[in-house]
């Protein structure tokens, strides 16, 4: 299948699968909460605590928007339910040929959620290679050729967010306009075109790059280039974003990644989740809050959520800032300093 086929077939799929026992969606009530110049949405979905439980992995991290454990076996190796199958995709670039296969997220809190799954086991730790930003930003293409919008995002390393080992990159639904942190992204205005930049407003470490329009056309060379190239930037600034950290865990950085067809952002992170102050909520978070859309499992976290702020619990499972930093060794670089 090609990646317009893989859209096209979503919606019928995914009734065909609801309608089945292997797929469950969780009934969720979005509420809105303004911080930072963003109108974050907090997802509000009580459901998820029937399907958590008590923590029987002794504390393993979970997605906050798939809310599903770690699973043994390994669930994006077949077989695959064929109820949770959506199809197989290839991508064949100047690097040869790479193999992924579409599912559906077995536990959604939002229709039509789906993954993008490398067909060989790679690990979750490891960068997005430029094939699997290559097919990530074809279903993005394709979408809108649709008239849909999608939000592609991607959990790496274990302080995360991220659940599953296996390397996979998601997609949901999104209002035309983006996902919150869109409208705060487009407002940036850009001293510099091609260069990646930060929006200071934000209490975290954020890192940002303009892609410039590409039509779906785009042939995957063409993609590389225009990828790739900014794509490896962005982990730059986050290894030297992580390395001003005295106390940053040693090994690989963690950080989310998220995409939609005008920017790549990719945040580094410090911590799987954050207890506010005097409550003893325990926030999870993924890529997902650093797009605007925070998950509460209770009425008790969607309070904790609004009385800290969304940028205050951002700002606890993230990293500090340096861009100001960054920025002059950039210049003195350029001067030859």
């Amino acid at each position: 299948m090609g990646p317009l086929e893989i859209i096209k077939s979503i919606p019928d799929k995914f009734q065909s699968a609801l309608d089945s026992v292997d797929l469950r969606l969780f009934p969720s009530e979005i509420r809105k909460v303004e911080d930072c110049g963003v109108e974050f949405e907090i997802c509000l979905c009580p459901a998820l605590q029937e399907k958590l439980g008590p923590r029987a992995d002794g504390g393993k991290t979970r997605d906050a928007s798939c809310a599903v454990a770690v699973e043994k076996p390994n669930p994006f190796l077949p077989p695959y339910s064929p109820n949770l199958y959506v199809g197989d995709l290839a991508l064949k670039d100047e690097e040869g040929t790479s193999e992924y296969v579409v599912l559906f997220n077995k536990f959604p809190v939002v229709p039509h959620h789906f993954l993008l799954v490398t067909k060989e086991f790679r690990s979750q730790s490891s960068p997005l290679l430029p094939s699997d930003l290559i097919q990530t930003y074809q279903l993005l293409l394709a979408a809108r050729q649709e008239n849909k919008h999608l939000l592609a995002y991607y959990n790496c390393g274990p302080y995360s967010g991220a659940s599953q080992s296996h390397k996979h990159v998601q997609f949901i639904e999104v209002a035309s306009s983006g996902p919150p942190i869109e409208k705060l992204t487009r407002m940036a205005k850009l001293e510099v075109s091609g260069k990646p930049f930060a929006i200071p407003s934000l209490p975290y470490a954020n890192h940002i790059y303009r892609l410039p329009t590409l039509s779906t056309d785009s042939t995957p060379e063409e993609l590389h280039r225009t990828l790739f190239p900014p794509f490896l930037s962005l982990l730059d600034l986050v290894i030297s974003t992580v390395r001003h950290d005295p106390e940053y865990p040693s090994g690989l950085p963690s950080y989310n990644v998220i995409m939609t067809l005008e920017h790549i952002h990719m945040i580094p992170r410090r911590h799987e989740t954050h207890t506010p102050e005097g409550t003893e909520a325990v926030i999870n978070v993924n890529s997902l809050g650093y797009a605007g859309m925070l998950l509460a499992k209770s009425d008790s976290e969607l309070e904790a959520i609004k009385k800290v702020g969304p940028g205050k619990i951002l700002r606890g499972v993230g990293v500090e800032s340096v861009h100001d930093l960054q920025v002059a060794g950039a210049s003195l670089e350029a001067d030859g300093l």
